[in-house]
């Protein structure tokens, strides 16, 4: 745990979150890892979509599993919760009422669906002109698509990534994680810091649009670029790279591992490594490009001696040589891993209603070093912290 003296970048700020499922609530969560106070608006009796998607759901105290997924507990943290049905006189009036306090409103309803609250951008800027408001959707607020909903996996297949993805014979394959959704947060909350910052030199708030389909896009990088370059497009190539040669999985006498060189030099150690020095002085596999014309052949003989020795043995003497490798690890590797360990990836936060008093979860990779990220409270029940909030925002 941060202790509770240390400085946060983000103190002070107030964020209303009426986000759900992936995409608003990372952003939010990453908000509340810097120090801001977020504010996570639920639905009364149904709360966040995602606290009932499971299993494995946390068990309590009595080892009796609750209403709280794994799931659900990735991404909201550092919030608290209070449940207002927006549908009503009543609860319209007091996100209102919690809108006259906060800094930030984070939103990933449908375009236009906030509008019959009175709530959409348009109706709140000139009542509140210094709020940034940002709206999490799947394909942003123009565009013929503006309506769709929006779904991480649509989105995958839409912008190209799966296209890129999974071995060449095979079918497209979306990544393993929802990460489209979880891009998105990160521009997200880019954007909101970047709002922020102008706000505290203009004054002025502003309207933040972020769509699933756009940071997508956004982040095929080299692999979209090449296509942009030459208009030719990338076929699929399971674990291997478009531009660097060899770059990807083998297997070796026992288990698979990671063979990631990127230059000439590395190529070179790693022949002398291997015993195979004549194909460093084979004109087909001199040059990055030459291997990259010849990935095929060049791979085959990589893999073949890769065969003779164990990973292990493989690791040791080409770490020891400068080569980059190294292991494909299962998720019980990860958090084994003495290094991951070191760097602190996974945190244990005291949790009162939960088995055995904590929570196990992913620690924010940021290492700042004088306002760290903080872990103050673990992911809220519903409608948990409603007195206080009223409490703190409204002096209620």
């Amino acid at each position: 745990m941060t202790g509770a003296l240390e400085a946060r970048a983000l103190a002070g700020v107030k964020v209303l979150d009426l986000s759900r499922i992936l995409a608003g609530p990372s952003a939010t969560q990453l908000l509340g890892d810097l120090g801001a106070d977020v504010v996570k608006v639920e639905r009364p009796n149904e709360g966040d979509d995602t606290r009932k998607w499971g299993p494995p759901y946390i068990s309590d105290t009595a080892g009796n599993p609750t209403s709280e997924s794994a799931y659900y507990l990735s991404a909201n943290r550092n919030k608290r919760s209070i449940a207002i049905d927006m549908a009503t006189e009543k609860g319209c009036a007091l996100i209102h009422q919690l809108l006259e306090h906060a800094d930030v409103l984070v939103e990933n309803y449908k375009v236009g669906g906030l509008a019959r609250y009175g709530l959409s951008y348009e109706q709140l800027k000139d009542r509140y002109p210094k709020l940034i408001y940002c709206s999490i959707t799947g394909f942003g607020q123009t565009g013929p698509y503006a309506e769709r909903p929006g779904y991480d996996f649509l989105i995958q297949g839409m912008g190209g990534i799966m296209s890129l993805t999974g071995e060449p014979d095979g079918q497209p394959m979306k990544v393993g994680v929802g990460i489209a959704d979880v891009m998105t947060g990160m521009y997200a909350a880019v954007g909101i810091l970047a709002a922020l910052h102008h706000r505290a030199t203009s004054g002025e708030g502003q309207h933040i649009d972020v769509s699933l389909l756009d940071s997508q896009i956004a982040w095929l990088v080299n692999g979209a670029t090449n296509f942009l370059a030459d208009g030719v497009l990338p076929k699929r190539l399971g674990n291997g790279h478009p531009n660097i040669v060899p770059y990807q999985v083998f297997d070796t006498a026992d288990s698979p591992m990671i063979l990631a060189i990127g230059n000439d030099g590395q190529f070179e150690r790693f022949c002398r490594v291997a015993g195979v020095m004549h194909l460093a002085a084979d004109d087909r596999f001199k040059s990055n490009p030459a291997r990259v014309a010849h990935r095929k052949e060049v791979c085959e003989l990589v893999a073949e001696a890769l065969k003779r020795r164990s990973r292990a043995e493989w690791l040791e003497a080409l770490e020891g040589a400068g080569v980059p490798c190294g292991p494909v690890n299962n998720l019980e590797d990860v958090f084994n891993d003495p290094h991951v360990k070191a760097r602190g990836a996974e945190i244990r936060m005291p949790c009162e209603w939960a088995k055995d008093g904590h929570l196990r979860l992913l620690a924010n990779p940021l290492k700042l070093s004088t306002t760290p990220a903080s872990y103050r409270s673990p992911p809220p029940r519903l409608d948990e912290h409603r007195d206080a909030i009223l409490k703190d925002w409204l002096n209620n």
